[in-house]
C-alpha cells in the first residue's frame, strides 16, 4: 500500500519509520542536525513548494531518506489509516 504525502507524491508504508511534526522536531538540536546532515546528502525531498509541517522518515532500500510535507501529522496519520 502506498501513502499520499502531498502534491502528487506517495511512499510505500512498508518504508515509512516515522512521520513527525516539524515544529517541535526542528526545536531539538539532535534532530537539526539529523535534517542538515541529510539535507548536505542530498536526502531530503520537498515534496511541495509550500511551507513543510512534517517530515516522513524512510529507509528505501538501506538508505535513509526524509520528505517534507505540508501535511500535518494528523491529516497523514488519517491517511495511513
Amino acid at each position: 500500500m502506498y501513502l499520499h504525502i502531498g502534491n502528487k507524491n506517495s511512499v510505500k508504508k512498508k518504508d515509512i519509520i516515522g512521520i513527525f511534526d516539524l515544529d517541535p522536531a526542528t526545536v531539538s538540536g539532535i534532530t537539526k542536525k539529523f535534517i542538515n546532515k541529510n539535507q548536505k546528502e542530498g536526502k531530503v525531498e520537498y515534496t511541495d513548494t509550500d511551507l513543510p509541517r512534517s517530515f516522513i522518515l524512510l529507509d528505501e532500500g538501506g538508505e535513509c531518506c526524509v520528505k517534507l510535507s505540508r501535511i500535518s501529522t494528523g491529516g497523514l496519520r488519517l491517511r495511513a489509516e
